[in-house]
């Protein structure tokens, strides 16, 4: 069993995914969370890794049957899910990744179209400006006038290569979302639990997320912003990589909200990796959420101490800025309790750390950006073992010139 075994998830059918707002209401509307959370994920392919071996799905969530990879649902065994990323499938069978342009780059549009993509960088604010920072450096944009930064874009794979050797990615490297995804309204009716039938006055809308597949037709602008339809070459999913265990290569899993189909397909391990040999000889990283991080204290690190200092596994390091958007709440729904999962706060995709003074080897990081953000002998160590097989806590180091 290799390392880590990717596998390309293709919808088949529009996806429900839902985030953590209730809906269901008479004349609410449910949004849907893209990329969803990788838990969505592993509970796809660990639904479908139970059917594949005939396990009693009733006995196994009760935890009277224990998996040789999956273990039980209150004690995971050694399936993770260490890589959860939007992906396109090109006509030529290649999986290319697709990643959330990092808190830290500001794209610029200009007609509909991308003229720029800047960096924040770690600055000491000017004597007498004061912030609720604890951290001695505030991300900047230096700009000469004011301006107001675009949305909607994705990551190439050469963009987030660019990335991580601490160089700042190209206009044609973005991806606009529209070139992705559509979103599909539905109108749903709520149904009489007693009766089974719909209930008078309660329809509600929900957002239904239609993934562009080969053939469809999709808006780009040309060299003078004018729009143009041309025919998409690649298919729309997610790439997941799953460590510790072998999921299916083939066939359907059932994903997100109402179990849309999803066909499996093997892919070649293509992800990016940072030069960590480079990282540790320059003694400074950026370090980037890949998943939603779910951390003791809010937005902080863990490992991260009263004196600003870095410290998890046998890495070390200076804290110094840090960019972290408005933070989500992550939950879900526990199909073997048949209840929500407890509703935790977390620092979204895509938050950046500037680290400092950074003191590791490259087998160390290297080991670090395996095992994920936690802390081993931390108080909420027992308690997050589900969220970590869930594919939580995941990040990517990058070079910070």
């Amino acid at each position: 069993m290799s390392a880590i075994e990717y596998r390309f998830l293709e919808p088949l059918d529009v996806l429900f995914l839902r985030g953590n707002k209730l809906f269901g209401d008479p004349g609410s509307y449910g949004e849907s969370l893209v990329p969803p959370w990788p838990s969505v994920a592993a509970g796809a392919l660990r639904s479908r890794m139970l059917a594949d071996d005939g396990v009693d799905l009733a006995a196994f969530a009760a935890g009277r049957v224990v998996h040789p990879t999956l273990g039980t649902p209150e004690k995971p065994g050694t399936f993770r899910v260490t890589v959860f990323q939007m992906a396109r499938r090109l006509s030529d069978g290649r999986v290319e990744p697709l990643i959330a342009p990092p808190a830290d780059l500001v794209i610029g549009e200009q007609d509909g179209k991308v003229d720029s993509v800047r960096a924040l960088n770690p600055t000491a604010p000017a004597a007498g400006v004061l912030s609720s920072s604890p951290l001695p450096n505030l991300p900047v944009l230096a700009e000469a006038e004011r301006g107001k930064a675009a949305s909607g874009y994705w990551l190439s794979e050469a963009g987030w290569r660019r990335y991580l050797a601490g160089e700042t990615p190209l206009p044609g490297d973005l991806i606009k979302s529209t070139e992705l995804w559509r979103i599909d309204p539905r109108v749903g009716v709520g149904l009489d639990a007693a009766t089974g039938r719909a209930a008078d006055g309660r329809l509600f809308s929900v957002q239904a997320v239609a993934m562009i597949k080969h053939g469809h037709r999709i808006g780009t602008k040309n060299e003078n912003g004018v729009e143009k339809s041309i025919l998409a070459d690649y298919e729309v999913g997610f790439l997941a990589g799953i460590a510790g265990a072998v999921p299916p290569a083939s066939g359907m899993v059932r994903l997100g909200g109402d179990g849309r189909a999803a066909a499996v397909h093997a892919a070649a391990s293509n992800t990016a990796e940072p030069d960590y040999a480079a990282i540790a000889h320059a003694r400074r990283c950026r370090l980037v959420l890949a998943t939603p991080g779910i951390f003791p204290e809010g937005w902080k690190l863990p490992g991260f101490d009263a004196e600003g200092r870095f410290h998890l596994g046998e890495v070390s390091g200076r804290l110094v800025c840090a960019a972290v958007t408005r933070a989500e709440i992550v939950s879900g729904w526990d199909l073997a309790k048949w209840q929500p999962k407890s509703a935790r706060r977390a620092a979204p995709a895509g938050s950046v750390y500037w680290l400092d003074e950074l003191d590791a080897s490259p087998e160390a990081l290297r080991k670090l950006a395996a095992a994920g953000l936690w802390d081993e002998a931390g108080e909420d160590a027992q308690r997050d073992v589900q969220r970590r097989a869930e594919g939580f806590n995941r990040f990517e180091l990058a070079a910070w010139k």
